[in-house]
């Protein structure tokens, strides 16, 4: 089960204009209804995977994260490890490698690249290595709820409290607010935690420290 908040964006779908925002939930009141919608399904024997995702314990996105090979893209939760996805159709995102490509958002636009033997993407980017650093420091808190830091360091050769020292210190404020621990070489996001992961993760997120202004959705 995937249960998510309503995303009201007025300024990209029109017909959300007509909703009054003061009628809308305020963040407490969402983290409420999340709250009990994790209590309900738990009571009827789901777990709560994360990010909104709730499985049956058999369920193969269960078993992938005990086992700790649930992967994440940006698709949602897989039990796949990383690889390409091709975008097929309008607006439709790919990722090849080290890079994602956004199709173009007309259908006209769309089938005169197609008929030219050409791909119908308008928009791409390109990750470097500090982003391939981050999406699996994100990935494995996502995922797994910890991360193993020797795991990260072995695989991009760093040293990972040097690297992360501006985030390990905002860590150090969710830890006093109770969401984690962080203990000899292992981050640990505890059960109070695992509904704000996405908070969690920000920490690691620097282009949303860039943007600040230019949320696509709020997070609660």
């Amino acid at each position: 089960l995937s249960v998510f908040n309503y995303a009201h964006l007025p300024e990209m779908f029109k017909p959300q204009r007509r909703i009054n925002e003061a009628d809308l939930p305020s963040p407490a009141e969402k983290l409420d209804i999340l709250q009990n919608t994790n209590e309900q399904l738990s009571k009827a024997g789901y777990v709560y995977i994360g990010m909104d995702h709730f499985a049956k314990p058999d369920d193969e996105l269960a078993v992938a994260q005990r086992e700790r090979t649930l992967y994440r893209n940006f698709q949602g939760y897989s039990t796949h490890a990383d690889c390409d996805l091709i975008g097929l159709g309008i607006t439709s995102i790919g990722k090849v490698g080290a890079t994602y490509g956004q199709n173009l958002k007309g259908l006209d636009d769309y089938y005169a690249a197609i008929d030219a033997g050409k791909l119908a993407i308008f928009r791409g980017l390109e990750l470097d290595a500090d982003d391939l650093l981050r999406r699996e420091v994100i990935s494995q808190l996502i995922c797994h709820f910890s991360l193993i830091e020797a795991d990260i360091e072995k695989q991009f050769g760093i040293d990972f409290r040097d690297y992360f020292a501006p985030e390990m210190k905002q860590l150090e404020g969710l830890q006093e607010d109770g969401l984690l621990t962080i203990g000899d070489g292992v981050i640990t996001v505890l059960p109070v935690g695992h509904l704000l992961i996405r908070n969690v993760c920000m920490v690691f997120d620097k282009y949303l420290r860039q943007s600040k202004e230019q949320r696509f959705s709020k997070v609660i």
